[in-house]
C-alpha cells in the first residue's frame, strides 16, 4: 500500500496542496541480468511547471549512494565572513560547464563585514544557494542533467564540521556517473579555509583510497633493535618514508619503511620499530593505516526513513505549487 503524504510550499503559495506517494514494489531492471529487485518508487501527479503541464518523472530507488565533502572541524562554530572572504566554487558530481567549462559554480555567502554569524546560519545560507545555482545567470545548459544535483543538495553543521550532499543519489562514489562533491578556490575573494574545507575528506576521496596489504612470509624474529628486515608477499606499494601497521590479531604496531627491496616484498624498517616478534603465515601489514581493505563510505542516508525522505525532497524540488 503507498504511504500519501500531502507537501505545500508555506511561504510562497500556503493552501495549494500537492501530494507525493512512496510505495514499495519489485521489478527487473535493465543492468541488474534478469535479477528481481525491491524498489521503493516515489512519484506524484503534480507538475513542474503547471502552465505547459509538464509531468515529473517518477523516481525509483534502488540504491542510496550520495556524494558527501565535509569540513576539518578545526574552525569553531562561528565565522567572520566578509566581503574578501565569502566564495568558493563547487562541482556536484560530473558537471561539466560553469565555469572556464571545468564544472564548478560559484557559490557566493552572505556576510556580516566579519562579525561572528553561527555555523548553522552559514550552512542554511550555503544550501540555499547551491540550490539556486541552476535557477541563476552561471547555469549552463550542458549541465541540464545534474539540475537535481543541485537543487537537492544538503547542507548541515555537526560536531563542528560542514557537510555539503549531493543530491543525487546512484551506485558510484567514483567514475564518470558518481555522486560526489568538490569544492574549490579559484576566486580572490575565497572563504574555504576560514570554513575548514582546506582540509577536508570526502565519499570520492575514501572511495579512491586503496587499502592495500601484504601477509607476512618470514618469520620477524625481534631481539632488540638491531633487527630491521620484514619479508612479505608483496602488492603493498610502499614506499620508503611510509608508514605501515603489522597485526597478528591480538597485536598492533607502527613503523615507518626505511627503504624497499631488492626482493619482492622485503622491507627494511627504522631500528627499533617494533616491539614483538611475529610468525610468518600468522600476520600481515597494511600500508599507512589498518582498516577494512573492502572499506566503503557511508551513505548519508542510513534508514529507509531517510532515503524516503530524500524521495519526497526530490519530488517536492520540482513541483510548481503556484496553482
Amino acid at each position: 500500500m503507498a504511504l500519501n503524504v500531502d507537501t505545500q510550499d508555506l511561504i510562497n503559495y500556503p493552501g495549494n496542496n500537492k501530494r507525493v506517494s512512496v510505495d514499495v514494489n519489485s521489478l527487473v531492471p535493465t543492468g541488474y541480468e534478469g535479477d528481481e529487485q525491491i524498489v521503493l518508487i516515489v512519484s506524484t501527479t503534480a507538475y513542474s511547471n503547471n502552465i505547459s503541464r509538464t509531468a515529473i518523472q517518477d523516481l525509483y530507488i534502488t540504491e542510496a549512494k550520495s556524494g558527501w565533502i565535509k569540513s576539518s572541524g578545526f574552525k569553531g562554530s562561528v565565522f567572520q565572513l566578509d566581503s574578501t572572504h565569502n566564495t568558493f566554487r563547487i562541482k556536484l558530481d560530473t558537471t561539466v560547464s560553469g565555469y572556464n567549462g571545468t564544472g564548478y559554480y560559484d557559490v557566493v555567502l552572505a556576510h556580516d563585514a566579519g562579525a561572528n554569524l553561527p555555523a548553522d546560519d552559514v550552512a542554511e545560507d550555503m544550501e540555499n544557494k547551491i540550490r539556486g545555482i541552476p535557477e541563476g545567470s552561471q547555469w549552463e545548459v550542458a549541465d541540464n542533467g545534474y539540475i537535481m544535483a543541485y537543487k537537492n543538495c544538503s547542507v548541515e553543521f555537526n560536531n563542528g564540521k560542514f557537510k555539503i550532499i549531493s543530491g543525487s543519489i546512484g551506485d558510484n562514489y567514483t567514475g564518470t556517473e558518481r555522486s560526489s562533491v568538490v569544492v574549490v578556490s579559484g576566486t580572490s575573494n575565497d572563504c574555504l579555509s576560514w570554513l575548514g574545507f582546506d582540509l577536508p575528506i570526502s565519499s570520492e576521496i575514501l572511495a579512491a583510497t586503496q587499502i592495500r596489504e601484504a601477509e607476512l612470509r618470514q618469520n620477524y624474529p625481534y631481539g632488540g633493535t638491531d633487527y630491521t628486515k620484514l619479508y612479505t608477499s608483496g602488492g603493498t606499494g610502499v614506499a620508503a618514508g611510509e608508514a605501515m601497521a603489522i597485526t597478528d590479531g591480538s597485536i598492533t604496531e607502527y613503523f615507518i619503511v626505511d627503504s624497499t627491496g631488492p626482493a619482492t616484498g622485503e622491507l627494511t624498517i627504522v631500528s627499533g620499530s617494533l616491539n614483538n616478534s611475529y610468525t610468518a603465515y600468522e600476520a600481515k601489514v597494511q600500508r599507512l593505516r589498518m582498516n577494512d581493505p573492502e572499506f566503503e563510505p557511508a551513505s548519508a542516508y542510513g534508514t529507509v526513513d531517510s532515503i524516503a525522505r530524500y524521495g519526497i525532497k526530490n519530488m517536492v524540488n520540482q513541483i510548481d505549487y503556484s496553482s
